[in-house]
């Protein structure tokens, strides 16, 4: 078997955290779905898990922060395309979702990123490699 991430975030409210997730393209898995949690998947190896506020307090040794107001961690996650990076930055700004700073474009890298709705961070980016060596 090969190593896995599992990225564990609390969520103010679990249905509406996966509608919004799913109006990204990402599916769930129902084995690991319930009122309190769910798994998220974002590839082969990736899956996030979103749980309610009082199930993540079970596994937490430490108070919840507010996204809103501290960062805890920046989600990184590439794409395939540069279009790719826009299209789900704007699907999540229409879901209710939000930005917080503009587009990175450094020629062989473009990222962006939203907030979510409890307003965790995740960032989008594409890495074109042929002009990565390129700059170098």
């Amino acid at each position: 078997m090969s190593q896995q991430i599992f990225v564990n975030l609390p969520v103010r409210d679990l249905q509406k955290s996966i509608a919004f997730f799913t109006s990204l393209g990402f599916a769930f898995n129902p084995q690991f779905t319930d009122e309190t949690a769910t798994c998220m998947i974002v590839s082969e190896n990736i899956f996030v898990m979103l749980l309610t506020e009082e199930k993540f307090r079970t596994f937490s040794p430490n108070d919840i922060c507010n996204a809103r107001q501290f960062t805890e961690v920046l989600v990184c996650l590439s794409m395939e395309t540069r279009a790719r990076v826009d299209e789900m930055v704007n699907a999540a700004v229409a879901a209710g979702g939000n930005t917080y700073k503009p587009p990175m474009d450094m020629g062989f890298m473009y990222g962006h990123g939203f907030q979510d709705l409890d307003g965790h961070v995740w960032e989008l980016m594409y890495m074109d490699m042929a002009a990565m060596q390129g700059a170098q």
